[in-house]
C-alpha cells in the first residue's frame, strides 16, 4: 500500500502523523510512504530522516494526498477537501460531531474515514485519543497558570500559593483521562482542585489515587454553579465518545466568577462543555467574556510537537500497520476497536452520535460491509 503523509495546515499545528522509526516499520513491511516535504520539520524530523527510512519524499500537499491511505493529525482543512475521493482511506482525528461541513464532505466525496477519537477497545478505552489527551490535561495547567499572571491579564495568583497565603483554586468539570492529568499537575503545583464528574466509582477511584488533597464533587448543576464561582481557573474536560460535549457551564455561571479569573476548555473541539468558549487558534488563543480570560484552542498538543507526535505515533502506528499490511476493509472487519473507529463509509455516516448530531441518516457499518461481500 502507498501512505502519504501531508504536512498539516491547521493554524500552528506542528504535529506530524508519523515519525521516521514509523515509516521505517511500515517500509521494511513493504509499503511505500510518501511524505510532504517539510511535514517533520516542526516536530524536529528532518526529510533526511524520513529519506534514510525508506520514505520518498514529495514535493507537493496533493502528492501525499494522492495516496491510497492518507495519515494525518488534525481533520482536514477546507482547502484539502478536493483531495477526498472515494478510494480514500483516511485516519486520522475527525471530530465530526463539531463540523457540520466537513461531515457532509465526507458524505459527498467517500472516503473511508477512520477517526483516532472513536478507536474503542472492548473495556471502553480510547486507545488513540488517550495519549492527546494526557497532553492537553497537562497543559491545560501549565497555560493556566501563565494566564493567571497579571501581565498576562489574570488575577495575579500563584497557582500553589505560599506559606501563609491561600492557594488557587482550580476546578475541573470531568474526571477522564484529561481531567485526571490535569488534576495531578495542579496538585503537584500546590493547587486546591476540585474535580466534578457523574460516576461516583471514578470520584471514589480519583480520591484513593490522589489522597485526600484532592476534593471530589458529584456533577449537578448546584454543585458545578458553586464551584465554578469561587474557581480561579475552571478546566473543561467532559467527554462523549463521538458526541458534542453538553454545556454543564452556563454563561450564567460564568459570569459569578472573579474578573482576571482563567477558562480552559479542553473539550472544544467537540464543541466544548462551556456556554461561553468557541475555538480559537495558538495565534489567537483568548479572548475575555466578563472578564473572565477564555483559552480554547482546538490543538492544544500542537505546541508541544515532540513530545505529542512521539506520544500519538506510539498509539497510532499498529493500526497504520494493520489497515496496510491488510487493507482496509479487511483489517476493520477483523479488529471490532477499528471499526468504531471508522466514521464514513461509502459516503455514509456510520457512527451515531454524528448521525445525531447533525440529524442525519446513520447507516451500521457491517450493513454495507455485508452489502459488500454479497456483492
Amino acid at each position: 500500500m502507498i501512505i502519504g503523509v501531508p504536512k498539516e495546515i491547521k493554524d500552528n499545528e506542528y504535529r506530524v502523523a508519523m515519525t521516521p522509526g514509523g515509516a521505517r516499520q511500515l517500509t521494511e513491511a513493504g509499503h511505500q510512504v510518501w511524505v510532504e516535504t517539510g511535514a517533520g520539520e516542526g516536530s524536529g524530523f528532518s526529510d533526511a530522516q524520513y529519506e534514510a527510512a525508506g520514505a520518498k519524499i514529495v514535493p507537493t500537499n496533493a502528492d501525499a494526498w494522492s495516496a491510497q491511505m492518507v495519515v494525518k493529525v488534525k481533520e482536514p482543512q477546507p482547502s484539502e477537501y478536493e483531495f477526498l475521493r472515494p478510494d480514500l482511506v483516511l485516519f486520522t482525528y475527525l471530530h465530526l460531531a463539531a463540523e457540520e461541513r466537513l461531515t457532509r464532505e465526507m458524505m459527498a466525496r467517500g472516503p473511508t474515514g477512520i477517526a483516532y477519537e472513536t478507536v474503542e477497545l472492548p473495556n471502553g478505552h480510547l486507545p488513540l485519543l488517550t495519549p492527546m489527551s494526557e497532553v492537553a490535561g497537562r497543559m491545560a495547567i501549565q497555560v493556566g497558570a501563565h494566564y493567571l499572571e497579571k501581565m498576562s491579564g489574570g488575577r495575579g495568583k500563584l497557582l500553589g500559593g505560599v506559606p501563609g497565603v491561600r492557594p488557587a483554586d482550580v476546578v475541573i468539570i470531568g474526571g477522564g483521562v484529561v481531567g485526571t492529568n490535569a488534576a495531578q499537575v495542579a496538585l503537584g503545583m500546590g493547587a486546591h482542585v476540585i474535580i466534578i464528574d457523574i460516576n461516583l466509582d471514578r470520584l471514589r477511584y480519583l480520591n484513593e489515587v490522589m489522597g485526600g488533597r484532592l476534593t471530589t464533587l458529584s456533577s449537578n448543576p448546584l454543585n458545578i454553579a458553586e464551584a465554578v464561582r469561587r474557581a480561579d481557573l475552571l478546566v473543561g474536560a467532559v467527554l462523549i465518545k463521538g458526541a458534542k460535549a453538553p454545556k454543564l457551564v452556563t454563561r450564567e455561571m460564568i459570569g459569578t466568577m472573579a474578573p482576571g479569573s482563567v477558562v480552559i476548555d479542553v473539550a472544544v473541539d467537540q464543541g466544548g462543555c462551556i456556554e461561553t468558549t468557541h475555538p480559537t487558534t495558538h495565534s489567537n488563543p483568548i479572548f475575555l467574556v466578563n472578564d473572565v480570560i477564555h483559552y480554547c484552542v482546538a490543538n492544544m498538543p500542537g505546541a508541544v510537537p515532540r513530545t505529542s507526535t512521539y506520544a500519538l505515533s506510539n498509539a497510532t502506528l499498529p493500526y497504520m500497520v494493520k489497515l496496510a499490511n491488510m487493507g482496509a476493509e479487511a483489517a476493520i472487519q477483523s479488529d471490532p476497536a477499528l471499526a468504531k473507529g471508522v466514521n464514513t463509509y461509502q459516503g455514509k455516516v456510520t457512527y451515531p452520535a454524528v448521525a445525531a448530531a447533525f440529524d442525519l441518516e446513520y447507516t451500521p457499518l457491517e450493513t454495507l460491509l455485508e452489502g459488500e461481500s454479497e456483492a
